[in-house]
C-alpha cells in the first residue's frame, strides 16, 4: 500500500486556492470537473504531501483534522507569518507530551491542518 491521500471538503475554489496555493505554497497537480459549472475536485502537493480538495457534497467532512509532518516547522511558520495573507496568522508550536511540536492551522472550510515536527 501507498500512503493515504486525504480528501478535504472545500466550499469556495477561490478561497481554497488562495489559502493552499498562495499562502501555504502547495502546487496544483490537476483539476477535474464533470462539466464547466460542476464542483471542482483537485489534487495539490508540496514535497511528499498530497491532498485532494473537493467541492462535491459527501466528499470529506468539514472540520476534518489531518496531521502533516513539517521537518523545519519553525521556518515554515515564520514564512507564513511574513505572508501578506491576512485571513490567518499561525501561532507558536506547542510541545506535546508525546514529544512533538504542533501547530494547528484552519483552512477556509474549517479543516484543521496539524503541522508537526519532532521536538
Amino acid at each position: 500500500m501507498g500512503p493515504p491521500i486525504p480528501i478535504l471538503r472545500s466550499f469556495d475554489e477561490t478561497k481554497a486556492k488562495e489559502f493552499y496555493i498562495q499562502y501555504l505554497g502547495f502546487e496544483v497537480d490537476w483539476e477535474h470537473r464533470f462539466a464547466p459549472q460542476m464542483p471542482l475536485y483537485m489534487q495539490i502537493s508540496q514535497g511528499q504531501c498530497l491532498l485532494h480538495l473537493s467541492e462535491h457534497h459527501g466528499d470529506g467532512t468539514p472540520g476534518t483534522r489531518i496531521r502533516i509532518e513539517v521537518p523545519d516547522l519553525e521556518a515554515f511558520l515564520d514564512r507564513l507569518r511574513l505572508s501578506p495573507y491576512s485571513q490567518y496568522y499561525p501561532g507558536q508550536p506547542e510541545l506535546q507530551p508525546w514529544g512533538l511540536r504542533e501547530c494547528t492551522i484552519l483552512d477556509p472550510s474549517g479543516n484543521g491542518l496539524i503541522l508537526y515536527a519532532p521536538a
